[in-house]
C-alpha cells in the first residue's frame, strides 16, 4: 500500500500581504539612494515614478473604458482589469458586479455577460500575480503533464530553451509555469465539459484569467457543499453524480487533485465540480493513485454524515483498475524529450 502521508491537505489560507506595499515594492516607486534620503528626489526620478503610475493606470483601463461596478482594492484594480480587458474587448462581457470567492491562488470575479453570448453570467477567475499567490507543492500535480504553451491546447515540450528555463527557474521559467498552470486548468474543463462532465462551461482564456459559466445567480454563488445541509434522500444520488464525474475524468486520464466539499458547487439540486488548476495526470504521474485516494477518501468522509457509507480504499481501487490498470507502485516511464 502505498504511503499517503506526505499528501496531506493543503491549507485553505489566503495570502496576507499587503497589496499596496507590494506594488510599492514592485515598481520601486519613490525608492532613493540611502545617502540621498534626505535630499529632495530629482527631476529624472520624479519624472519616472509619475509615468510608472501612468503605466498602472493605463494598465486598469483607466483610460480604454472598461469601467465596472465592483470597487476593488487600491491595486487589485490594476491586475484584475489588465486579466479582464481581453474578455471586455473581445465582448464577452461588460461588467464585473462583485468578488464571490477569493482563495490562495485566484478570486473569482462575478461578470454581466455580453448579450450575445446568449448568456447573463459570466465567472471570471482571475490568478493573483505570482508573488502573491500562495500555492505550495505545485510539483506534485505538474509531475508527468506535458507543457502548455497557447490556448489551443497541450503541446509537446517541443522547445527545449522552455524545459531549461522550467528546469532551471528563471523569471521566464516562472512566467511559462504561471502560464502553464492556468492553460491546463482551461483545457482540463474544455475536456471535461464536452465529454459530458458537471464542471463550468470555458468560454475564454487570457494570460492570467479563465472565463466560464457562472453557477448560481446575481444575489448569491452557489455554495460549496461544505455550506450545505443536504436532505437525507438527495445525499446518496449526489454522491453517485460526484463519483460519475470521478470515473469520468478518469476515463480522459485524469484526476482531480484537490476534490473535496469546497470545491463542489451545489446548486438547484445539482452538483458542480471547479478549481481544475491541480489536475494530475493519471498514467505519467507516479503519484497519481495517492492523490486519487485522497480525493475519493474526501469525498466519501463528506457523504458519510449522510448515511452514505463507502470504502474508500475499496472504491480506489475499483476505479483504478477499470480506467488505468498499472501498478500504482511502478512508476511510469519518462515522457519523451522532443
Amino acid at each position: 500500500m502505498i504511503d499517503t502521508g506526505q499528501f496531506t491537505d493543503l491549507p485553505h489560507t489566503d495570502v496576507d500581504l499587503d497589496e499596496d506595499d507590494f506594488y510599492i515594492e514592485k515598481f520601486r516607486l519613490g525608492e532613493r539612494d540611502p545617502q540621498r534620503a534626505n535630499r529632495k528626489p530629482s527631476h529624472k526620478q520624479q519624472q519616472r515614478d509619475l509615468e510608472t503610475m501612468a503605466q498602472l493606470a493605463e494598465t486598469a483601463g483607466l483610460e480604454r473604458g472598461f469601467q465596472i461596478t465592483y470597487k476593488p482594492a487600491r491595486f487589485e484594480e490594476s491586475w484584475l482589469l489588465s486579466s479582464l480587458q481581453p474578455f471586455y474587448d473581445r465582448l464577452l462581457i461588460t461588467d464585473v458586479l462583485s468578488r464571490v470567492k477569493g482563495g490562495k491562488e485566484a478570486n473569482v470575479y462575478l461578470c454581466r455577460a455580453e448579450p450575445a453570448t446568449g448568456l447573463e453570467w459570466l465567472a471570471a477567475k482571475v490568478y493573483r500575480p505570482r508573488s502573491m499567490r500562495n500555492l505550495r507543492n505545485d510539483w506534485l500535480y505538474r509531475e508527468g503533464r506535458e507543457l502548455a504553451v497557447s490556448a489551443s491546447g497541450v503541446n509537446r515540450r517541443r522547445d527545449s530553451r522552455m524545459t531549461r528555463a522550467l528546469k532551471n527557474k528563471t523569471a521566464f521559467g516562472q512566467e511559462i509555469a504561471h502560464s502553464s498552470w492556468i492553460l491546463h486548468e482551461n483545457g482540463a474543463l474544455d475536456k471535461l465539459h464536452s465529454a459530458g462532465a458537471a464542471v463550468p462551461k470555458p468560454l475564454a482564456t487570457g494570460d492570467n484569467a479563465i472565463l466560464m459559466g457562472f453557477v448560481g445567480d446575481e444575489t448569491r454563488p452557489a455554495p460549496p457543499l461544505h455550506e450545505v445541509a443536504l436532505d437525507l434522500d438527495e445525499a446518496a444520488p449526489l454522491f453517485h453524480e460526484v463519483m460519475r464525474n470521478v470515473e469520468l475524468m478518469l476515463q480522459n486520464g485524469m484526476i482531480h487533485g484537490d476534490l473535496s466539499a469546497y470545491n463542489i458547487l451545489y446548486w438547484q439540486g445539482k452538483v458542480t465540480l471547479i478549481d481544475f488548476p491541480q489536475v494530475t495526470m493519471s498514467l505519467s504521474n507516479p503519484s497519481a493513485y495517492a492523490i486519487l485516494r485522497r480525493d475519493v477518501q474526501r469525498v466519501c468522509e463528506y457523504f458519510a454524515q449522510y448515511g452514505v457509507e463507502r470504502d474508500p480504499a475499496r472504491l480506489t481501487d475499483q476505479l483504478w483498475w477499470r480506467h488505468v490498470g498499472i501498478d500504482p507502485m511502478r512508476r511510469p516511464p519518462e515522457p519523451e524529450q522532443r
